[in-house]
């Protein structure tokens, strides 16, 4: 991606804002997807089973962000990463294709 200045402002409004749906629509993709039990899911992401099904459940991760076709590819890339433990995602490139449809 090209290279950008950013602030700690802006990393915290990110992070707080667009990662909780984006992790929330990650998780329904590798339950639904992905075809992993919520269990297996959990392990793979360091969380309790009651994380995932409340994230599948948008208990948690629940918010007003519209996601975009290259965020969408983004969070498909994200779970397959989950899946394969091979990620070239980082938080930087959310950031960039997050600002182009929503700056903060």
């Amino acid at each position: 991606m090209t290279k950008h200045c950013c602030t700690l402002m802006h990393c915290d409004t990110m992070v707080r804002s667009l990662l909780p749906p984006m992790r929330a629509e990650m998780v329904f993709r590798l339950v639904q997807k992905q075809g992993l039990s919520q269990s297996d899911a959990a392990k793979k992401l360091g969380v309790t089973r009651a994380a995932v099904s409340q994230y599948l459940s948008r208990k948690r991760g629940a918010g007003e962000v519209e996601i975009s076709s290259e965020l969408n590819l983004m969070i498909d890339r994200w779970a397959l990463a989950v899946v394969t433990g091979e990620s070239d995602i980082n938080l930087c490139d959310v950031c960039q294709c997050a600002k182009k449809k929503n700056p903060f």
